[in-house]
């Protein structure tokens, strides 16, 4: 009862309710993965549905995407206690795994049963318990239109960031919904400490335009000019030369994706065949280009461009999961009672 009762306070938390589903998914039909709408909307999705469906004859694979990584992560855990999902895996990023674990989402996997993993490096396996195995990694920075501003007009710091003349010129990700959010906030955290996170929000909220649900939506409004600078990832010059990274604090936040086999799942074995396809070298050198990140396997061939576009800060940093897990719930409350009230 405690354990329903405290997945129900999460999604009431997090602000999101879906329906239940009572779909039941047959070994050797159907293989169903939650995942965040833009690896979607102009990722990898559709290349792995058809070279997977290739490979596995008879067998449809059906990607479900209605939101950011975090609100699909809550209709997840929503569908869980509410009498069951349909997902066989989630594709999500690494900060949520301490979440999974307090409720039992994910089938902790065994290095055996996926091969690929062997090319995969140690740095990125931050879950010992092999819950989430990554497929592609990156780093949380600031991006920036170098048609509206000059290198010589950039903040350097987060302390910069709140000057009066960056008033709103930033978009930001609800880190209640989005992973890039959640990353970002985290990153602030990381640098000002559990004692004065709250007051650098304050004094960055006046240089804040909007905080969007999604990294979509808040790129979608970047790319429109609504704002010169918004939270993404270094490697988006890769993307479009017109937007570069800004590292603040010579900083960038590591961020890690991986996919996760559902506890309960109908098709355990065949969900683990998809995370080894995924980190084959040929999805894996699908993701420079569709996803604009790092593919984890060390084995697989960057584009030549990369070479000079994709930046790696000079200084990752990255909270612990153990810490995340510790403190993540609490941090999440605070920051969404400080965005709601401005206090």
């Amino acid at each position: 009862m405690l354990r329903r009762a405290v997945l129900v306070a999460l999604c009431i938390g997090l602000g999101l309710a879906w329906g239940s589903s009572s779909a039941q998914i047959s070994e050797g039909s159907k293989l169903v993965v939650y995942t965040y709408e833009s690896f979607v909307a102009w990722g990898p999705a559709k290349f792995i549905k058809t070279e997977f469906e290739k490979q596995h004859p008879g067998i449809e694979v059906e990607f479900v995407a209605t939101g950011p990584s975090r609100a699909m992560f809550a209709r997840l855990v929503n569908e869980t206690i509410s009498g069951g999902t349909p997902a066989d895996l989630f594709l999500g990023e690494v900060n949520d795994v301490p979440r999974a674990k307090k409720f039992g989402l994910f089938t902790p996997l065994k290095p055996e049963e996926i091969p690929n993993l062997r090319s995969v490096p140690k740095d990125l396996l931050l879950d010992p318990d092999l819950t989430i195995v990554p497929y592609e990694h990156g780093f949380i920075t600031l991006v920036y239109d170098s048609t509206k501003l000059k290198p010589e007009e950039l903040p350097k710091t987060f302390e910069d960031l709140t000057k009066p003349q960056y008033q709103k010129k930033l978009i930001v990700q609800n880190a209640l919904t989005s992973s890039v959010g959640q990353s970002f906030l985290f990153w602030t955290i990381y640098n000002y400490g559990e004692g004065k996170y709250l007051d650098y929000w304050r004094r960055l909220l006046p240089s804040i335009l909007t905080i969007q649900p999604g990294w979509s939506a808040a790129y979608k409004l970047f790319t429109k000019g609504e704002a010169p600078m918004v939270v993404s990832f270094s490697t988006d010059e890769c993307f479009d030369a017109r937007y570069k990274p800004l590292l603040l604090n010579s900083q960038g936040y590591r961020t890690i994706f991986g996919a996760s086999v559902i506890k309960g799942t109908d098709n355990p074995k065949l969900a683990r065949e998809f995370i080894n396809f995924l980190l084959s070298p040929e999805v894996q050198e699908k993701l420079p280009d569709t996803e604009v990140m790092f593919p984890a396997n060390s084995q697989a061939q960057l584009p030549d461009k990369w070479r000079t576009c994709a930046v790696i800060p000079p200084n990752p940093v990255i909270i612990p999961l153990e810490y995340v897990a510790e403190n993540a719930d609490r941090w999440l409350d605070e920051w969404a009672r400080l965005v709601v009230t401005g206090r």
